[in-house]
């Protein structure tokens, strides 16, 4: 009977994601670099202070983040664990309400401004339509899927050793693992400490590779969530999948398509 490992999508074992707070119009310079790069990322935003200070207006940000993804940050950046309850509920739900109206598509995200989190919040998260949230604590370099999608971290922040991860990352071969390089921060950083040429570096570096999938935070819940409803036959001699999205399969060392709604032979 085969040997069967999931894959990422087109049977890759790499992905790059990337992750940046506050929607401050320094992220106008950091997509440009992104997509240049073919780099794809999750930009976290305050739909309530959208046009204060040096925020991107709501027309700038519809604009500005085609192609990656808008999520929930909260409407006006509370430290969440200080909160009644029913204040962090508000500010899920009108971030998540102002967004959805902005871009027209369910916004199933967050992170957690200043890093502010409880248990209770988390298990109110989900009844709140939220799937997944990024906290500021990273994994120092590691390489794997979080264990809960609901305190996210992050490989690591961009001015933690960025390009000596990302050198690592990119040598990484062993195919029996599935591996996710997570990068978060704030874009006005780079301005404050004048050091874009590392995120140029970066991207230019981890950039069009045919062994990384490029996708946003919702993209890889959404991908490692239907893996889990792949049906697989007892023998192994055959997959069905439920769900609408395909799905990639090594068997063996071949990659195989498991088309949604189809059921595909493994041998």
């Amino acid at each position: 009977m085969p040997n069967i490992y999931f894959c990422f999508p087109q049977g890759k074992h790499k992905a790059l994601t990337m992750s940046y707070d506050d929607g401050r119009r320094a992220d106008e310079r950091l997509v440009r670099i992104f997509n240049r790069c073919g780099v794809r990322g999750t930009f976290h935003i305050n739909s309530g202070l959208l046009g204060e200070e040096d925020r991107l207006t709501a027309e700038e940000a519809v604009g500005l983040y085609q192609g990656h993804e808008a999520s929930v940050h909260t409407a006006s950046h509370p430290t969440l664990a200080r909160c009644p309850m029913e204040l962090v509920v508000n500010e899920v739900l009108e971030d998540r309400k102002n967004l959805e109206h902005l871009f027209r598509v369910p916004v199933r995200g967050m992170s957690y401004p200043n890093g502010s989190y409880s248990q209770q919040i988390k298990d109110l998260l989900p009844h709140l339509g939220i799937e997944y949230a990024r906290t500021v604590q990273t994994t120092n370099g590691g390489f794997g899927l979080p264990e809960d999608w609901l305190e996210w971290k992050a490989t690591c922040h961009h001015n933690d050793r960025l390009l000596e991860h990302a050198e690592t990352f990119v040598g990484l071969h062993k195919k029996q693992y599935l591996y996710l390089m997570y990068v978060w921060g704030h874009s006005y950083e780079f301005d404050r400490d004048d050091n874009w040429e590392l995120m140029e570096r970066f991207c230019e570096m981890v950039g069009g590779r045919e062994d990384i999938w490029y996708a946003t935070n919702i993209e890889i819940v959404d991908y490692m969530k239907a893996c889990k409803w792949l049906k697989l036959a007892a023998s192994r001699e055959f997959a069905h999948n439920p769900g609408a999205s395909s799905i990639w399969l090594d068997v063996d060392g071949r990659i195989i398509e498991v088309p949604g709604g189809s059921r595909v032979d493994l041998i």
